[in-house]
């Protein structure tokens, strides 16, 4: 199990501070969504724990993962995953490629776990298809299930039901819900609609 913990984080364009000395600790398992009106830094915030920050921006602070700061390190190396509004799946792959795509080199048994993965989504089958032909709520699946392929030691979310519908978005809740707590990860979510925060999880506001 893994925690997350952010210290004394700054995010600036500029002259305009759009963060400043945040501060959070997120344990294993729990859940801590992020709100606040477009422009607030949301997802800049997101973008700085996960080492995606734009160079036009500047960013300070700590971001430790279990207890060690990996602020310095490049994305690949923070071992943290992140899910956004679009599912980004590569389209030149299949689902089977796109969930390889994101195992650690070192892991075995590759078939079999991409195989697993696909049974947890509910798309036994589908390795062999091509991401256009699947429903959004379908691609969404897949997408998650990619990033926990990673072996990521937290997740972050960066608005990922936006462009559902209401059922399928009710859905995909659930079931990132259901597969974060199964690997007790510590769960970093921003949106805009207070109904995404699951119950139970600390709501943050910041303006």
């Amino acid at each position: 199990m893994s925690a997350l913990a952010l210290a004394g984080v700054r995010i600036a364009i500029g002259e305009r501070t759009l963060v400043a000395n945040f501060n959070l600790a997120i344990g294993p398992g729990e859940w801590v969504t992020v709100m606040g009106p477009s422009g607030c830094g949301k997802s800049s915030l997101l973008a700085y724990v996960a080492g995606t920050l734009d160079p036009a921006f500047a960013g300070a602070g700590r971001v430790e993962v279990d207890g060690r700061d990996v602020a310095p390190l490049p994305q690949h190396a923070r071992r943290i995953g992140i899910l956004f509004q679009d599912d980004l799946l590569f389209p030149h792959l299949s689902v089977g490629g796109n969930l390889a795509f994101a195992l650690p080199a070192h892991v075995g048994e590759r078939k079999q776990r991409i195989e697993a993965a696909l049974a947890e989504a509910d798309l036994r089958g589908f390795a062999a298809r091509d991401p256009a032909t699947l429903s959004g709520g379908q691609r969404a699946r897949v997408a998650l299930m990619r990033t926990l392929l990673a072996q990521p030691r937290a997740l972050l979310l960066d608005e990922p039901f936006n462009k559902l519908d209401a059922q399928l978005r009710s859905d995909f809740r659930r079931f990132v819900f259901e597969h974060a707590a199964q690997r007790a990860l510590p769960v970093l979510l921003v949106t805009h609609d207070a109904a995404d925060a699951p119950p139970g999880g600390r709501v943050i506001a910041i303006a």
